[in-house]
């Protein structure tokens, strides 16, 4: 080779490491369906064309995802402009002028338009509708017995059921209720009004009325990718082709696939992209199958680690105050608060701290392991019999030989039960950790239940089902194989 061509070469490879280093994208979505097919069609597009990307679909709710945007832990989302102005920044009447100035403050920017707008309505049965003469908004107002179901977002938001109820003088108390189960309500006759998004393919599937907003009150929801400014312009670059590409009846028959069809979003983008020729001999995304393996073994990792850091926290923390009943109870209290905090709460104040991903999770985790330990190790500690206690101090054993010569292997039995209790707590609880993008069986659970796909729901649950029993199965077997039968609890 002579010095030119390597020299040419080595600029070649010299030229090929910022590529090479550069980390991949990640890509986020929210639980509805929409939100999980715009996500994957961003992610599927831009693997196609070779940039490396993360996904983090299923995330918590408009606020946990443009969290994680603000602070790095994602590079992109699907997001409507409406969404931005009543559920974010609380005025719903923003112009884009201000909608872009107000996004530039946290580094962000609403890059583009996929061509469509996907505005909040109110649904019900066509049936109902006519039998009431009910066609718009405001003529809820004279059935104040109606039966109102929102989505728990909707509940609360800017742009929701508050502002809308004083705007139209709606006298009903509405319950919460998962955006895709108040279809099936409606279709059942447990609920008479729902919200809904004028793109949802279960419109048609059961025959629902969107009443007319005559009052104007929702504002414009352009649906567009909403980026981080620090985003490669390589990338900006690849994102523009999906400019105007999706109209309202497309998007509304990609949502019918999943709901109607129960294709994953996944196949859905997929096939989309390959139809409108944006991919070429992209791979088909796995089957539930690869799933399956791979969401069992994230929620093992995550139950594993934090039981794991919990065993390594609490007993050791016991056995230091087990000699002192007043500073035993308050390590028994404060494990205990940490287990008053709902699960999702918790998730959502940790990801300012500690982001989006596995880490917040097992965290969270680790905080709600921590009770059943202490106080199991507490509990046998205290139940090993005094005159054994008498016996080692006669002998002339320090304290702490007696807690690891005598205490702490009586205690042994009670102890596993704690470990086995947290275990079992754990891997329930880890299902939610997919609202924070750390994976796992509650990802397919947690989309099943958007999509109302009972399929995908069972995908999740009976592996987590079966990761409990066999769970108290091995700790089962440890205690009869390490524990004599006189000692084991229960």
């Amino acid at each position: 080779m002579t010095p030119l061509m390597r020299s040419v070469l080595l600029l070649s490879l010299l030229s090929a490491l910022p590529a090479l280093a550069q980390p991949p994208v990640v890509i986020g979505s929210k639980t509805f369906s929409e939100s999980h097919v715009l996500g994957e069609i961003a992610a599927q597009y831009l693997e196609a064309h070779g940039q490396s990307v993360e996904r983090r679909m299923g995330l918590g709710g408009t606020l946990i995802s443009y969290e994680a945007l603000v602070q790095g832990e994602l590079d992109i989302y699907p997001e409507y402009t409406g969404t931005l102005t009543g559920a974010v920044f609380n005025e719903p009447a923003m112009n884009a002028a201000g909608l872009t100035a107000a996004l530039a403050k946290d580094g962000l920017e609403f890059y583009l338009r996929l061509g469509f707008d996907n505005s909040y309505a109110m649904a019900m049965s066509e049936d109902l509708a006519r039998s009431l003469g009910i066609a718009q908004i405001s003529d809820l107002g004279e059935h104040p017995d109606l039966e109102v179901g929102l989505s728990h977002e909707f509940l609360n938001r800017g742009d929701g059921w508050p502002e809308l109820q004083r705007r139209y003088g709606l006298p009903q108390q509405p319950s919460g209720i998962e955006h895709a189960l108040a279809y099936r309500a409606l279709d059942a006759g447990q609920l008479d009004v729902a919200d809904a998004y004028t793109t949802d393919g279960d419109l048609d599937l059961y025959g629902l009325r969107l009443l007319d907003d005559d009052l104007a009150f929702f504002p414009t929801y352009d649906a567009g990718y909403l980026i981080r400014q620090d985003l490669p312009s390589s990338v900006r670059k690849l994102l523009s082709d999906l400019e105007g590409f999706i109209d309202e009846p497309t998007m509304r028959a990609l949502n019918r696939r999943v709901a109607n069809d129960g294709l994953s979003p996944a196949l859905v983008a997929f096939e989309f992209l390959r139809e409108q020729g944006l991919v070429r001999n992209a791979p088909e995304p796995a089957g539930s199958e690869s799933r399956i393996a791979y969401n069992t073994a994230v929620h093992l990792k995550l139950t594993a680690i934090a039981v794991g850091l919990g065993c390594l926290v609490a007993i050791p923390l016991a056995l230091l105050v087990s000699r002192s009943s007043r500073v035993a109870g308050a390590l028994q209290y404060l494990a205990s608060l940490f287990q008053t905090i709902p699960a999702l709460a918790l998730l959502a104040l940790l990801i300012p701290i500690l982001g989006l991903g596995q880490t917040t999770a097992i965290f969270a985790l680790f905080l709600y392991s921590l009770l059943p330990i202490v106080r199991n190790t507490l509990a046998g500690l205290a139940g090993v019999d005094p005159l054994l206690k008498e016996v080692a101090r006669s002998l002339g054993l320090t304290p702490t030989q007696q807690i690891l010569r005598i205490e702490l292997p009586l205690a042994t039995p009670m102890i596993i039960a704690g470990i086995k209790t947290a275990a079992i707590i754990s891997i329930g609880t880890a299902t939610l950790a997919a609202f924070v993008g750390a994976g796992g069986l509650g990802e397919p659970i947690i989309t099943g239940l958007s999509l109302n796909n009972h399929r995908l729901i069972l995908e999740g649950a009976i592996p987590a089902a079966c990761l409990a029993i066999a769970t108290e199965l091995a700790f089962g077997l440890l205690e009869r194989r390490f524990i004599p039968a006189h000692l084991r609890v229960g």
